[in-house]
């Protein structure tokens, strides 16, 4: 049996955590010979909460689970993490702007990039979920200046799966016959899910379905408004499809990416790559050689209408970038 890996997830008492805490004690992510510690943190006055949690936990009788520690410290939620999942965020409330948003998160994510610089493991893997996820994980990643900064990724794997589903749908195949779905720049509704260089069965998604119409309108308002569409429906947020999306992107980044596929990972731009301005926590193709790091695919074609869905989302990050910019 391997060494036990250190798991920190904050936001423990929300419904992204309570769906991810079990999958990852069960021995689904890391492998059934690794055992798990979880760390699983939660502001002061939720943390009673955790109990149950860790109840619960504890009476599934897990054999992979080595223990579980409950904390309101954000020095203590990161000691030792090997991986830490940063789902706890302020949810935006009726009436608030995205710019209200950031600036409500925006300390809370900088007090958690002091503590991972501070107490984390050498090899610490960082994936931000709370929203907005690509500037909260840029905030983070600053202020983390001794963790390189490609452990550092946002989550839009839940924005690639639903563009899969709905190409899978539409063209009435199965979901794992869709591949090479790359979602281009910000996890909000900007975001540019490229179906011109997705593929079905191998075969090039607008030439299976042949209706570019519902490609350029239907299908990318569908999953630019999913999560809008979501919190219509059932009156909440995205939680147990987040968490699987937090786990695909964990398993995509400790497994070789396949063939010539590619997955989506918001990661640090650095100025070279399809034009994309440097600094900024950007959605790309990218690929894992199973070290738990993305690394971009570079060289994938971009039409004029793909070049203009990357510079409408690239100018939203740079406008969100600036709202922080005292942080930075």
């Amino acid at each position: 049996m391997r060494d036990p890996i250190i798991v920190s997830v904050t936001g423990g008492a929300g419904q992204v955590a309570y769906s991810l805490l079990f999958r990852i004690a069960n021995g689904e992510v890391f492998g059934m010979d690794r055992p798990v510690s979880l760390i699983i943190k939660e502001v002061p006055q939720f943390v009673s909460t955790l109990e149950g949690v860790k109840m619960e936990l504890e009476d599934c009788a897990f054999p992979l689970l080595r223990d579980v520690t409950l904390t309101d410290s954000d020095d203590e939620a990161f000691r030792g993490a090997n991986w830490a999942l940063l789902v706890g965020a302020t949810p935006r409330g009726p009436g608030m702007e995205r710019k209200d948003l950031l600036t409500l998160n925006a300390t809370s994510f900088r007090d958690q990039g002091r503590a991972i610089n501070k107490t984390a493991a050498e090899n610490i893997r960082v994936v931000v979920v709370g929203n907005p996820c690509n500037t909260n994980c840029l905030i983070a990643m600053h202020h983390a200046p001794d963790v390189p900064r490609s452990r550092f990724t946002a989550l839009t794997r839940l924005d690639q799966n639903r563009a899969m589903a709905q190409l899978a749908q539409k063209s009435g195949t199965m979901v794992t016959d869709v591949t090479n779905l790359a979602i281009w720049g910000n996890h909000s509704a900007t975001q540019y899910p490229d179906f011109e260089n997705a593929r079905i069965r191998g075969e090039k998604a607008p030439e299976v379905i042949g209706d570019r119409d519902w490609l350029e309108n239907t299908f990318v308002e569908t999953v630019q408004k999913r999560g809008a569409a979501i919190i219509a429906a059932r009156g909440k947020s995205s939680a147990a499809s987040a968490a699987n999306a937090v786990l695909d992107h964990v398993r995509s980044a400790i497994i070789p990416t396949p063939g010539d596929n590619w997955v989506s990972a918001g990661v640090i731009s650095d100025g070279n790559n399809y034009g994309i301005a440097d600094g900024l926590i950007f959605s790309f193709p990218v690929r894992s050689d199973g070290s738990g790091d993305y690394a971009i695919v570079e060289g994938v074609p971009l039409s004029d209408y793909a070049h203009k869905k990357l510079e409408t989302t690239q100018w939203e990050l740079i406008s969100e970038r600036e709202d922080v910019k005292e942080l930075l």
